[in-house]
């Protein structure tokens, strides 16, 4: 197995003071390619992981994985022209991340197939109904979706959500998983049950994977290096 390497430094201001703004500096080189981030609700946690995945836009600093910059911007440049410098910022689709939501973001509309076709899709357009393929029925089969495939997400217990939600995002084989407080929903029995399989398909995907999370288990199972956040700040 290969090493995960992170190298991520950037500041997100939310006001005009320097305590509304968010800073976050890790450098990271793990053998397990598993790493936590760990601290109380409302550290910044998620915000972190949706700037790493590009889905929102930040002040400045460099965001690095596996030596490519995904996004990089010094705070004032300025270029021949006289204008601010754009920088490197690399859509979330060429970032090539696969992100599971805390609450799974399923679309209520769609059934488990169409979820899950939804990660295939190159625009917005819904997947058609019966649509199948090869690597659809391998999802279905991998985590157990093949019985409720043509079931609304409102009819699937909180297990089979999250199963969708970790098709849909590795349907695209992501160089990395990118996962928020995937089982804070969950009763105690079904996350045991729901750690012990996301840790299977990691190591048989050999991926690199983020968890972000406050639970200790969490931490326990999946924690090979963590990064404790606290008030927007990194404290260990």
């Amino acid at each position: 197995m290969n090493k995960m390497i992170f190298d991520f430094h950037f500041q997100k201001q939310f006001g005009s003071t320097s305590s509304e703004a968010f800073s976050l500096d890790i450098k990271v080189q793990c053998d397990q390619k598993r790493m936590v981030l760990f601290g109380p609700s409302g550290a910044g946690k998620s915000l972190c992981l949706q700037a790493i995945a590009g889905l929102i836009d930040v002040d400045r600093g460099h965001l690095r994985f596996e030596g490519e910059t995904l996004f990089s911007r010094d705070n004032g440049d300025i270029n021949n022209a006289g204008s601010k410098n754009s920088g490197v910022n690399l859509t979330p689709q060429a970032r090539r991340f696969g992100y599971v939501f805390q609450d799974y973001a399923l679309f209520p509309h769609l059934n488990v197939t169409q979820n899950i076709a939804f990660g295939l899709q190159q625009d917005w357009r819904n997947p058609a109904k019966a649509e199948r393929n090869e690597a659809i029925e391998r999802c279905l089969q991998q985590f157990e979706l093949t019985a409720v495939a043509r079931h609304l997400p409102h009819q699937l217990s909180g297990g089979q959500k999250q199963r969708v939600a970790m098709a849909r995002a590795l349907i695209t084989k992501p160089r990395a998983l990118l996962l928020d407080e995937p089982f804070a929903a969950l009763d105690t029995e079904l996350k045991h049950r729901l750690r012990d399989e996301l840790a299977q398909h990691q190591a048989e995907l050999d991926i690199a994977m983020i968890l972000i999370s406050h639970d200790e288990a969490d931490l326990q199972r999946f924690g090979d290096h963590v990064v404790r956040i606290a008030q927007g700040r990194v404290c260990q």
